[in-house]
């Protein structure tokens, strides 16, 4: 006896599998509600931005374990209104969760954030050692 699957929803999911932007390597699960990342490698630090409108500060929860920087937000909202003949009740939840393996050249331990208009600012400072050296000059003896 074999299964057939007569869904006509079958064959595009079976696509959306397929061609998804992490099929060949992109984006890890193209998810609307994963705020956008820019990541700038600067002299001394790299700096990471996230696009994160509306939120709070006390919204967001920064770690790093073991080189590994987890960025998360998690907000509910609760709104009941009463009246003579009717009553309403909405709430709404929203979250995500990015994860980021600090390369060998961060000093985990020196990283800042700030929370401004909107954009979660991260400053992940270099080690001494990953610091580039000023040109020397070596005299011959």
């Amino acid at each position: 006896m074999s299964i057939v699957k007569r869904n006509s929803l079958f064959f595009p999911s079976l696509m959306n599998d397929l061609v998804r932007p992490d099929w060949f390597g992109g984006m890890e699960n193209l998810n609307t509600n994963l705020p956008a990342v820019n990541i700038k490698n600067n002299t001394e630090n790299f700096e990471l931005e996230l696009a994160v409108p509306g939120g709070k500060k006390d919204d967001f929860k920064i770690e790093v374990d073991n080189d590994v920087l987890t960025i998360s937000n998690e907000v509910k909202s609760e709104n009941e209104e009463t009246k003579e003949n009717y009553s309403r009740r909405e709430f709404s939840y929203s979250s995500f969760k990015r994860v980021f393996t600090l390369p060998e050249t961060v000093d985990g331990t020196k990283i800042d954030a700030a929370y401004e208009n909107g954009i979660l600012k991260l400053t992940l400072p270099k080690k001494e050692e990953a610091l580039p050296r000023p040109k020397r000059f070596i005299t011959i003896g």
